[in-house]
């Protein structure tokens, strides 16, 4: 099974800016560490994705270490292998993490690079639990005059090890961390739990991404 595209099917999907809610009926949150974390933080990705006075290949650099830097990317790892993290090996698990490590900033930065010159306004936050929080933000394109409303993207972020770090980020709704681990459950599913195979099919999926 290659689920390409539908990741590619989910992102068209956020790009048109079908916006939904992942919390339905939680309060308001007040302005919070969680909200100043990831205002602060991700401008400071948009900066790097919007400074053309260096190479493709640097802005892929910084982005990256900027990226590493913000993100829990074991975690976020280990939970889109699903059922299959209980059974991995050692071995199979690093191999997935490394892999999996690559092909998530590939994706992230592809899919971000679409919104350079934009930057992010937070409107808001959910608290799920007391360490558990959906920042939600808009995006606000300078150059938009079509009155329509921004496109709205959420970002989960933990501070149970104390520090806050984003385990998660949705576009229109669309969850990719829950995303992927559909389909990498799928995957495996289908080929006998073998990670090898799956570790295989990210690098080839990191490598289209970043010629894409």
């Amino acid at each position: 099974m290659r689920f390409q595209p539908i990741l590619r099917r989910a992102f068209l999907v956020m790009a048109v800016g079908v916006a939904a809610s992942f919390v339905a009926g939680a309060p308001a949150f007040a302005a919070s560490p969680a909200e100043d974390y990831v205002q602060n933080n991700i401008n400071k990705g948009l900066d790097i994705l919007n400074n053309k006075q260096i190479s493709t290949d640097q802005r892929r650099s910084q982005f990256e270490g900027f990226l590493l830097g913000l993100t829990d990317m074991k975690r976020i790892a280990d939970f889109t292998l699903g059922q299959y993290r209980r059974t991995a090996s050692p071995a199979d698990l690093a191999a997935f993490e490394g892999a999996f490590q690559n092909y998530a900033t590939a994706v992230y930065q592809s899919y971000f690079s679409k919104y350079a010159g934009q930057s992010m306004k937070v409107t808001g936050s959910q608290a799920r639990t007391p360490d558990d929080f959906i920042v939600v933000t808009q995006l606000i394109d300078p150059n938009d005059h079509s009155g329509q409303q921004p496109l709205e993207v959420d970002f989960r972020v933990r501070t149970d090890t104390g520090k806050p770090v984003v385990v998660d980020f949705s576009v229109a709704g669309i969850w990719l961390a829950l995303n992927e681990r559909d389909q990498f459950t799928s995957f495996l599913g289908q080929n006998n739990g073998n990670i090898p195979m799956l570790v295989s099919h990210l690098a080839e999926l990191a490598k289209q991404f970043r010629n894409g």
